[in-house]
């Protein structure tokens, strides 16, 4: 019989993407696919290491892993294999730490696995990765998180990815377009565009993003495309302005900030000022007025002043957009910000993402509010919870509905009608206009 393997990721949709590469090179070869909880021979966890929790939970997940099976090989791969191989290596429990270079060479190294001897660990110096893999998160029905793009060149002050995955590369936008044909050969409705620097797509062939979502957007077998995240300088008015004539692109986008303070921008070796970004959501709003708009914000960065903190809160206060993703400030080895001045009590930082998460509630709340009574596209999701299921609005509103299963994985046009409690839209179906 095969053995069994469960994958665990922590982190961004990128790893989803990868862990769905590495999953597919497993059962290519015979691994039976498990659930976490089913005792599988071997785990495979695909790390993250943006914050202090992300390195915490890895070594939960590992403790989690073997309660279900002591016995079981535990092999780890990601970017805190990547940037912290020899402390993976003495969690107890540890077979095999697996860095960039090598992650998706599992197999190569299947026999190096003994719970007769210590960890072994593979971890090139990040300069020699250099190819790019692409993938996809498997098992999906619905959506699709597609990687298009890997590693990045911009060394901000604060971040370890450099470090962690290398230099930004891509396939070319012939392969990329082959990559995501054979995922829309599958059930998904909705392809998520994901990568380090999205934006950079095409640096090492001489193409770029743009050219990239003009080939995509003429796909017929895929009904949506969405952007997870691109920098503000790159996202250029060009794109933007295709985004609104697109019939498959939605009207989302996740647009990184970090700070409103232009003097912390510069700490953090951002390449924008905040009278960019305002632009960027400017033109976004007068060419799609209902378009979500998703902002990354760290608080708590070395030296900043209740001033400065206060300008943040005061500049995404007055921007229309939908949502924030809130972040403290997490000393990282190896950056420039770990050696700064002006170290920011822990206990304020705390005080700090209250506050933004407070204002992110309020711009959601903000956002339905506008969209009441309008009536847009859904696409369905499988999960059934208390007698409901769950969609999402091509600008990411989530809509609650009574469960149906001629609803799963279908996009209808939908009329919102009542913000819940839960952070839900109810809407009214109009069955008429059911897309199969």
């Amino acid at each position: 019989m095969a053995h069994s393997v469960a994958l665990y990721t922590l982190g961004c949709k990128l790893n989803f993407a990868e862990t769905g590469t590495i999953g597919k090179q497993l059962t290519d070869n015979g691994f039976l696919r498990a659930e976490f909880t089913d005792g599988a021979d071997m785990y495979v966890i695909n790390t993250c290491s943006v914050t202090d929790h992300a390195d915490r939970k890895c070594k939960k997940v590992v403790a989690e892993a073997l309660r279900y099976n002591p016995n079981a090989y535990v092999v780890v791969v990601g970017c805190y294999a990547q940037l912290k191989p020899v402390e993976i290596s003495q969690i107890p429990g540890v077979d095999l730490v697996l860095g960039a270079a090598e992650k998706f060479n599992l197999m190569a190294h299947l026999g190096e696995l003994s719970k007769e001897s210590k960890a072994r660990v593979f971890n090139a110096p990040i300069k020699e990765t250099l190819d790019f893999v692409p993938g996809f998160s498997e098992r999906e029905r619905t959506r699709a998180f597609v990687k298009v793009q890997d590693g990045c060149d911009y060394f901000c002050s604060f971040c370890t990815i450099p470090l962690a995955r290398g230099s930004s590369r891509s396939a070319n936008i012939e392969e990329t377009l082959a990559k995501i044909r054979q995922v829309a050969t599958g059930p998904v409705r909705e392809i998520v565009l994901t990568g380090v620097n999205l934006g950079d797509f095409g640096v090492n062939h001489g193409e770029d993003f743009y050219n990239l979502i003009q080939e995509l957007d003429k796909l017929d077998t895929v009904d949506r495309f969405r952007i997870s995240s691109i920098e503000p300088n790159l996202l250029s008015n060009e794109i933007i302005e295709f985004v609104a004539r697109s019939q498959r692109f939605v009207p989302q986008f996740h647009i990184p900030l970090q700070s409103g303070s232009d003097e912390i921008l510069g700490r953090m070796r951002r390449r924008y000022k905040t009278d960019l970004y305002k632009s960027r959501v400017e033109r976004i709003l007068h060419l799609m007025p209902h378009c979500a708009i998703g902002v990354d914000v760290i608080v708590g960065f070395p030296g900043e002043t209740e001033e400065e903190f206060l300008k943040t809160y005061q500049f995404l206060n007055e921007l229309d957009i939908a949502y924030l993703h809130v972040f403290p400030y997490s000393e990282r080895p190896n950056t420039t910000a770990k050696k700064m001045q002006g170290r920011i009590a822990q206990s304020v930082r705390h005080d700090r993402v209250g506050m933004l998460r407070s204002l992110s509630e309020k711009k959601r709340r903000a956002f339905y509010g506008n969209n009441l009574g309008a009536t847009r596209p859904v696409l369905f999701e499988a999960e059934e919870k208390s007698g409901f299921m769950h969609g999402f609005t091509d600008n990411y509103i989530k809509v609650k509905a009574a469960y149906d299963p001629l609803l799963v994985n279908e996009i209808a046009n939908v009329k919102l009608e009542n913000m819940n409690e839960d952070g839900t839209m109810s809407s009214m179906l109009d069955l008429a206009v059911l897309h199969p």
